[in-house]
């Protein structure tokens, strides 16, 4: 296996003032950002949809290898839960095919009140593979979710690494090999604490030596604009 494909970036690309001179350049907020960062999570897909046409404009403002991760609509994941959501799922996918190449990963995430069952994740999961191929993340915050290896394995579903864990499967990539998937929130204060110098570096690391195709590390602790920061770090140590 050759060197995996590292995406390195934040949930969001919204530049903040103190922040600006490290994205200099004419442009939106996601042109300067994907000109430093490798990838994005779109996170406003989980709230509400975003046309087609949208979804263009953005692919059509990177650089050609820049990916993006789109979370999954919550109507799916969250009211629906997982189950008779055909429609939503057709409907998402033909909105999120417009980023054409650039469509990285769908990012799964599911309510900390959604226990496995295994009859309607392997239905939702057939489902979402019959309708795209490319590369799926799951990330579980129910305990039961333990349980779906097998699955997550035979439909090549990976599941997320988070932080703070949340279940005890969450703190190191698992699921199918070919796409792992790191998503940081920010430790001990959720989506506020940045992530310090010796954790970075031994990230770095560790995503140095990842056997994997595909290598997505999302900052997430974007309250207080850490996430931005954390990710330079990290993306300009993985280069040095």
């Amino acid at each position: 296996m050759g060197a995996p494909h590292l995406y390195i970036g934040c949930a969001g690309w919204g530049i903040g003032r103190e922040l600006a001179a490290e994205f200099p350049g004419d442009g939106t907020h996601l042109q300067r950002y994907a000109l430093r960062l490798s990838g994005v999570e779109i996170n406003s897909s989980f709230y509400r949809p975003h046309r087609r046409t949208t979804y263009e404009r953005w692919a059509q403002a990177v650089p050609r290898d820049f990916r993006f991760s789109v979370k999954v609509p919550k109507v799916i994941t969250h009211e629906r839960r997982l189950a008779g959501c055909e429609t939503e799922l057709d409907t998402f996918l033909e909105q999120c095919s417009g980023l054409g190449e650039r469509l990285g990963c769908l990012l799964v995430q599911l309510p900390p009140s959604l226990a496995y069952d295994e009859a309607v994740a392997r239905v939702f999961f057939k489902q979402l593979r019959d309708r795209f191929s490319g590369s799926v993340v799951l990330e579980p915050r129910h305990s039961s979710w333990v349980n779906a290896q097998p699955l997550l394995t035979t439909w090549q579903i990976a599941q997320a690494a988070v932080d703070p864990s949340r279940i005890k499967t969450d703190g190191a990539p698992r699921g199918a090999p070919g796409t792992q998937y790191w998503r940081l929130h920010g430790s001990p204060r959720i989506y506020h604490s940045p992530y310090g110098p010796d954790y970075l570096k031994n990230l770095a690391m560790q995503l140095r030596t990842v056997e994997a195709e595909h290598v997505w590390c999302i900052f997430d602790n974007t309250a207080s604009g850490a996430a931005l920061v954390d990710a330079l770090t990290l993306s300009d140590w993985l280069e040095a």
